[in-house]
């Protein structure tokens, strides 16, 4: 039998507890519209819907809805293993209560609101309307988010990565790109989290069609960067063989494994894989990762393009409220590593959140520093900045993967190196993914 959530919601003056004494949370000190009470499924919220196989539940749905329940259903997963909730308590009332007992107000009230939406769309087969004038107003005043994303959007459409709103994976299915009010959302939402990341500079945004072939979007990389050399001379570029490979990226079918653990001895995971619902929590929106950098003058969010990565004793600190001393080059992809995994597990920590780049993230965002500056990304031979190496991805060569612009060459490089190696020219880039 399937039980429907019937209740984990803040009360309003016009509503009645539903829940009977021993069902409902007890009340949490703070003003009386923050109680929370919960009535949860053992099915739907609990097993099936939220951790395990959830294709029969989405497939019920209008398939126009189903990246809807993905979305919202990667946010419960979230939540819940950021806050340590057995995914056991979902589908009990009791655990559930004891599982949230210490939890913020302002953390309850996001349960409540990701578990009313979440049953709204069960129950009604569609999404909840909801209200973002706030959450949108927010996002425009912070971070510009509406001419970031509208400019975007109409790049992705232009070099032909969107197809209608959606991008075809390497699986043969749509992934629909996300919406400006749901990326406005999660910047309200996380917006206590994200404070101190805005405050070092974190504002500029990039969307990454991740789920597509890393072959197509290399192919779509070196088709634009001709035409845009075509348009403006300035840009001197090799448009015989605009990317050059090297190791690795020069075999006819590479396979690479995605956001390894290397202090575990993980070696990450396939694309595919992540496609997989299992692995949802891999992405930032299935199918697409959607990042905050800094630009490239972090101490003025308007500033177009992205941070290059400074050279040892080039970089300049950013932030009043924690400060961040930056991320130079000249460091072994196993120091950057150890640098992020201690930043995840501690707060106070300046790079606390954030992650590396894959090779469709640098691409993207290679392709949006020169449409926004008109200049190539990561010029090694300015002496100013730094290759990029790619720190989330792993190929079977076990060597770092790296990007940069040659001058000399007038190429993009798609370059390697080993692991444990150090070169005072390569670095690492950070984002936070939102």
């Amino acid at each position: 039998m399937v039980v429907f959530m019937n209740d984990f919601s803040r009360p309003t003056p016009e509503s009645s507890p539903s829940a009977t004494p021993a069902e409902a949370v007890p009340p949490v000190a703070g003003p009386p519209d923050t109680e929370v009470r919960a009535q949860c499924t053992s099915e739907i919220l609990g097993e099936e819907a939220i951790m395990d196989s959830v294709s029969s539940v989405r497939d019920s749905l209008p398939e126009q809805y189903h990246a809807h329940f993905e979305t919202l259903r990667q946010e419960i997963i979230d939540f819940t293993k950021a806050h340590g909730i057995p995914k056991e308590s979902l589908g009990s009332p009791d655990l559930l209560r004891e599982a949230t007992s210490k939890l913020s107000i302002p953390d309850l009230e996001r349960l409540a609101l990701l578990l009313e939406r979440f049953e709204y769309l069960l129950k009604n087969r569609e999404p909840k309307k909801e209200d973002y004038t706030e959450a949108l107003e927010y996002a425009e005043e912070f971070y510009h988010l509406r001419e970031q994303y509208d400019f975007q959007v109409k790049f992705l459409e232009q070099v032909g990565i969107l197809e209608g709103d959606a991008i075809v994976g390497i699986d043969g299915k749509t992934y629909p790109i996300p919406t400006l009010e749901q990326i406005a959302s999660r910047l309200f939402e996380h917006r206590e989290t994200l404070e101190t990341k805005r405050d070092q500079g974190f504002t500029k945004l990039l969307l990454v069609p991740f789920g597509m072939s890393l072959r197509d979007l290399i192919g779509t990389f070196s088709f634009f960067a001709s035409l845009y050399s075509e348009a403006h001379p300035d840009f001197k570029l090799d448009r015989y063989k605009v990317i050059k490979l090297y190791g690795v990226w020069n075999t006819d079918h590479f396979q690479l494994s995605y956001f390894p653990k290397l202090e575990e001895k993980h070696r990450g995971y396939f694309k595919r894989e992540i496609l997989d619902d299992s692995f949802q929590d891999l992405s930032s929106f299935l199918g697409w990762r959607v990042h905050l950098f800094q630009p490239s003058n972090p101490s003025d969010s308007y500033s177009p393009g992205f941070a290059h990565i400074p050279r040892q004793g080039k970089g300049i600190p950013q932030g009043d409220l924690v400060f961040r001393p930056p991320l130079e080059a000249g460091k072994s992809l196993n120091e950057y590593l150890s640098i992020l995994q201690k930043a995840r597990g501690d707060k106070d920590s300046p790079y606390h959140g954030e992650t590396g780049l894959t090779p469709e993230d640098w691409i993207m965002a290679f392709m949006i520093h020169l449409s926004e500056t008109g200049k190539p990304l990561d010029d090694v031979l300015s002496e100013k900045e730094s290759a990029c190496c790619f720190s989330e991805v792993f190929s079977s060569f076990e060597t770092i993967m790296e990007g940069r612009w040659d001058q000399s060459s007038l190429q993009v490089i798609l370059d390697h190196d080993i692991l444990r190696d150090k070169n005072l020219q390569v670095g690492i880039r950070t984002s936070m993914i939102i």
